[in-house]
């Protein structure tokens, strides 16, 4: 692993000065190059973004009908007790203590990363890069839980955990079992490789992914989400996934639609006075 001494005599060519995101580089380097150069850094990244992302929706859950978002609850009649709560995040926590961080230590031992470039990446590289491994998971996950759903042994001992709760909550995004939360995690590790993606990228979309994973299981249909924003109709979002746990034969991709359409498994919901209907 280099120091920051090392760093520093790499730093940076003329091209690489002309570049938007060379200054935020340049800074993580600098000043927090200790703490990203860290093989924990990546693990700390994904778990602080899953409890921040959470935390606020787990409040509006507590807040129930007096929550001022609760008009875009899709669920009203079912909402998480603080137990349910509770059961998820302590899933969370005992699946990361005991499966992940032993895999990054023994990961590191093994294979350790190799040191951080002293380039950013250009904004291209990153967005390109970033939708890549996004199309790439959301192609093996999708194939993944389809099998798992038509299979009845695999779907029992490996995915039936999360599908505890008919409707979906911000804690619940990470209520996996062992085998799905350590293919989730090498698939989330092996396509950036794969894609040759820069550091920076990598977090930037541990982050979004984060997100997009927790805003599916919200239990809100918020306007203002991914999935009403992107046209077309591209991406999930919270409604899809939570028709998903409703209707387990449907929705099977994480982000994406284009697969489930491709398969005839795409379901929406049509509003209506009183409730939602699938059809």
């Amino acid at each position: 692993m280099w120091n920051i001494t090392e760093v520093a005599l790499q730093l940076p060519t003329s091209a690489a000065s002309n570049r938007l995101l060379q200054p935020l580089w340049d800074y993580m380097m600098f000043r927090h190059y200790a703490v990203v150069s860290s093989p924990f850094f990546p693990l700390l990244l994904a778990f602080s973004c899953y409890f921040i992302f959470s935390l606020p929706f787990a409040i509006l859950d507590v807040l129930g009908e007096r929550s001022p978002l609760f008009k875009y609850k899709i669920q009203k009649s079912r909402c998480p007790t603080i137990g349910m709560m509770l059961r998820t995040l302590g899933t969370a926590v005992y699946n990361h203590l005991v499966y992940v961080l032993p895999a990054v230590l023994i990961t590191n031992v093994v294979m350790p990363a190799p040191p951080l470039p002293a380039v950013a990446p250009t904004v291209w590289e990153l967005i390109s890069g970033a939708l890549g491994v996004l199309l790439m998971f959301d192609t093996q996950y999708f194939f993944w839980h389809l099998v798992h759903h038509k299979n009845p042994h695999l779907y029992r001992w490996v995915h039936a955990i999360h599908h505890d709760y008919i409707s979906p909550f911000s804690w619940s995004t990470q209520h996996l079992s062992a085998v799905e939360l350590m293919t989730v995690g090498f698939w989330s590790n092996i396509n950036p490789i794969l894609l040759k993606c820069h550091p920076l990228t990598i977090w930037t979309l541990s982050v979004f992914s984060i997100w997009m994973s927790v805003e599916d299981h919200i239990g809100y249909d918020l306007p203002y989400s991914p999935g009403h924003l992107v046209p077309f109709g591209l991406l999930g979002g919270a409604m899809a996934h939570d028709i998903h746990h409703q209707k387990p034969s449907s929705n099977f991709a994480p982000f994406f639609s284009h697969w489930d359409r491709l398969f005839g498994t795409a379901v929406t919901v049509k509003p209506t006075k009183k409730t939602d209907k699938v059809k």
